[in-house]
């Protein structure tokens, strides 16, 4: 929980942050400071995303089976690609706001905007859920640590625009992934080391993936691969069953 719970602070902060800004520019001249602000986003956001590409490699480097990963990936691929999971995701955020978009905050600014965008932005996707298991499952919060940093700036962003809504958004974040780190922690013992590592294998390729959208070289819907971080408790199972079956298989 301590990754989830670091997370649900920068969102906190990130957000406050934002509000501040908000009302400071209120009274502010207009410069070009809007600019300069948007650059050094972009600049901090792609620095940070090299560091998430970095935590992948890393924990790539702890599975010890490759063939299980590969299995794991394209069959987990091909479930989330046949459910698209990344427009039903996207539908759902669509069918929240529709829901939510009348409630306002003293005829103004919409907290539900800002809460449902932030939520949907914070929790629905693959770095959530992957950090959130890595956490409960080795206590590895490397992944939630660098997310945190994202939504942080993030949520300064938002929160300026948007307004308090976003910071409503850290308790989304705090109940969701919480919940898949606490599940995650009592299964652990049931998994195996062997079971760990290869799911953290696989969460890691995902997380490569997640490094590469943000900056800007490719255009990977990773959502639809998050099927695979659970692939592994069942072929790790199976390999040991029927080994014969994987040594025919890939000779």
């Amino acid at each position: 929980m301590t990754g989830t719970l670091v997370n649900t602070l920068a969102i906190l902060a990130g957000s406050t942050v934002g509000l501040l800004l908000a009302r400071a520019a209120n009274h502010l001249p207009v410069s070009d400071g809007g600019e300069l602000g948007r650059r050094l986003q972009d600049i901090i956001m792609k620095s940070v995303a090299l560091c998430v590409l970095l935590i992948g490699i890393s924990g790539c480097l702890k599975g010890e089976n490759t063939l299980i990963a590969i299995l794991s990936m394209v069959l987990g691929t091909l479930i989330g690609e046949l459910l698209d999971l990344d427009k039903r995701m996207q539908s759902l955020g669509n069918w929240v706001q529709k829901k939510t978009e009348r409630l306002t905050l003293g005829g103004s600014a919409s907290v539900s905007e800002g809460f449902v965008t932030a939520s949907l932005l914070f929790c629905v996707g693959a770095m959530a859920i992957v950090g959130a298991l890595q956490d409960g499952l080795t206590g590895d919060h490397s992944t939630l640590f660098a997310k945190s940093l994202l939504d942080g700036i993030s949520s300064i962003i938002f929160a300026s625009s948007l307004g308090i809504g976003v910071a409503f958004s850290a308790g989304a974040v705090f109940l969701y992934q919480g919940l898949i780190a606490v599940l995650a922690s009592l299964i652990s013992p049931l998994l195996g080391d062997a079971v760990i590592a290869e799911m953290t294998c696989v969460g890691s390729l995902l997380i490569i993936a997640l490094s590469l959208n943000i900056l800007g070289v490719a255009k990977i819907k990773v959502m639809n691969m998050t099927p695979a971080c659970l692939l592994p408790i069942l072929l790790c199972k199976l390999y040991v069953v029927v080994p014969a079956f994987f040594q025919h298989l890939f000779g």
